[in-house]
């Protein structure tokens, strides 16, 4: 064995041989080392430009042009470095939000702009029109680089969505007023002229109909045109969103903040499956990772096929949007279900209620019930939870509503037919994150978070991670009613008042269980995580279409 203090292991570390020469060299050659290990050394500490660039906060690698009929997203390349950014000191903090931002026309991050064509600020308006009620974020963008860096959101929601002015366009439109008067105050008036805004559509317009909707999305273009003085996004600045995108955005946005597709994410950084839950439809999108091995051995063609350039990296996503199959059309197709059962056994003559299963114990509720070939198309049915409803119960009725049964033409399949690669095969040590809905029911039913309580202090447990099977325990406590609820919810006031004004709580989170495990076919014990914000900013495809909108020509109204 060669010692390390000898001048034939420095020699062979360096891949010259064993020395003939002694111990005479022996200094020297100690002193040239050390000289070599204090260059590597500081190499290795200093902050490289790019890092020290990127730890300001969420920034996109390059601006993204999106096709949004192709599906295709790439960065346009750049041969300029970021100029430096103003340090981050406490003298400079980063803002978080609009109320915190010394002076929302300047940045802390840069006094000039990094090209002299583009402003030093610019913000960026999208307003998601929803099946439930319309949302508007207001971003913040700076050009100290030659990307537009983002720096926080500004965001409303209101409610009924434009859907639910079905005939009144002009109505509709003016809905989005208040949400626009947000934009007003936020933006500096300097800016508001190089403002772009667009407006989404999403699943609720797709089923209004193509003639109501158009009328709709008319009567909101004129609005913002005559209204108000920001210009309109240069492509499709109106319109209904295509599925794809809506999921794709999402996945983008997510996978950014979370830090695992940036230019600078971790080399071993896996992307989030990211499962989105809407009022009427549901997306899922997530990156396969086929083994050769495997009886399929990549991503098969088709519509659910999304390329996407992102970060300097290729991605090919697996996407599919399932329209009619969100929470609120879910409620919808198993109250129809009960609804239909109940008349086989003659019991809703007017006045008589019906018992529902997924309806919790001891709860009632006046639902709509959708009547086929009928004028009115809906009735008002009073359904109640009896002492049968419960999970398996409501579970069995919800299984009816996923066509899991469905003709399979290209396998495999998830539900309704449609062609999914195995979560379990292909995206085996994957994290998958739920968002929308999802967070909207699971959070106020989990128990504070005691992250910030050391362990070897004496306090209540870390929460037990969230898997796939936590949702059906909470279904089941949930669908028993008040006696189940005071046992587990006592000490917790803002689940009780949940549960007491959602009678269909039981149905939500009976549906969700079934999505993931029947429906997307995600084992019991896989762990998932649920999302609204990530650093004060909504998950959701917002950002990610309004990155590809900044990233553009930068079109001003005179």
């Amino acid at each position: 064995m060669i010692s390390p203090q000898s001048s034939n292991y420095e020699r062979l570390e360096g891949g010259l041989g064993p020395s003939r020469l002694g111990m005479r060299n022996i200094a020297w050659r100690r002193i040239i080392l050390c000289l070599a290990v204090s260059v590597v050394v500081v190499l290795l500490l200093r902050p490289s430009p790019e890092r020290v660039w990127n730890i300001k906060g969420p920034i996109w690698d390059a601006p993204v042009s999106i096709d949004i009929g192709h599906g295709h997203a790439s960065p346009r390349p750049t041969d300029e470095s970021p100029t430096p950014p103003v340090p981050n000191s406490p003298q400079h903090p980063r803002p978080s939000s609009h109320e915190s931002d010394p002076d929302p026309s300047k940045t802390v991050f840069c006094a000039a702009p990094h090209s002299p064509s583009m402003p030093l600020v610019q913000y960026a308006l999208m307003i998601d029109a929803g099946s439930t009620g319309s949302r508007i974020h207001v971003y913040k963008f700076h050009h100290c680089g030659p990307s537009p860096v983002y720096e926080y959101e500004t965001f409303v929601q209101k409610q009924p969505g434009l859907s639910a002015y079905a005939g009144r366009p002009d109505d509709a439109a003016q809905s989005l007023d208040s949400l626009l008067d947000v934009a007003m105050r936020t933006v500096p008036e300097a800016l508001r002229r190089c403002t772009p805004v667009a407006v989404k559509a999403t699943a609720g317009l797709r089923l209004l109909g193509a003639s109501q909707s158009a009328d709709i999305l008319d009567a909101v273009r004129r609005r913002l045109s005559t209204a108000y003085p920001f210009p309109l996004e240069s492509r499709d600045p109106v319109a209904i969103m295509d599925g794809r995108d809506e999921g794709v955005f999402a996945w983008v946005t997510a996978n950014y903040l979370m830090d695992t597709i940036r230019a600078d994410s971790p080399r071993m950084a896996v992307p989030y499956a990211v499962l989105d839950l809407g009022g009427a439809s549901t997306q899922i999108v997530f990156e396969p990772v086929f083994r050769q091995h495997e009886h399929e051995a990549k991503l098969r063609e088709g519509e659910h096929r999304y390329e996407l350039s992102f970060g300097g990296k290729e991605h090919v996503l697996y996407q599919h949007s399932y329209l009619g199959y969100g929470l609120m059309r879910a409620r919808k197709s198993v109250h129809r279900l009960v609804d239909f059962v109940a008349s086989l056994r003659n019991s809703t003559s007017t006045g008589a209620e019906i018992a529902n299963p997924c309806l919790a114990r001891g709860t009632r509720r006046v639902v709509e019930v959708e009547v086929a070939g009928s004028d009115p198309a809906t009735k008002n049915v009073t359904m109640f939870g009896g002492d049968f409803s419960g999970f398996e119960a409501c579970n069995d009725i919800v299984q009816l509503t996923l066509a899991k049964d469905a003709v399979c033409q290209v396998k495999p399949c998830s539900f309704d037919g449609v062609y999914q690669p195995s979560l379990m095969e292909t995206f085996r040590n994957g994290k998958v994150l739920l968002l929308s809905y999802f967070y909207d029911r699971i959070s106020p039913l989990l128990p504070p978070s005691s992250d910030t309580t050391p362990s070897s202090l004496p306090g209540p447990p870390p929460p037990k991670p969230l898997t796939v099977s936590s949702l059906a325990e909470l279904a089941k406590d949930v669908c028993l009613g008040l006696p189940s609820w005071e046992q587990r919810w006592a000490g917790n006031p803002h689940a009780m008042q949940e549960l007491a004004d959602r009678p269909e709580y039981c149905l939500d989170l009976t549906y969700m269980y079934a999505l993931l495990r029947s429906g997307y076919e995600i084992e019991d014990g896989r762990e998932v995580e649920i999302g609204k914000q990530v650093d004060g900013t909504e998950l959701g495809w917002a950002l990610g279409a309004a990155i590809a909108m900044v990233g553009g020509e930068l079109t001003c109204t005179a």
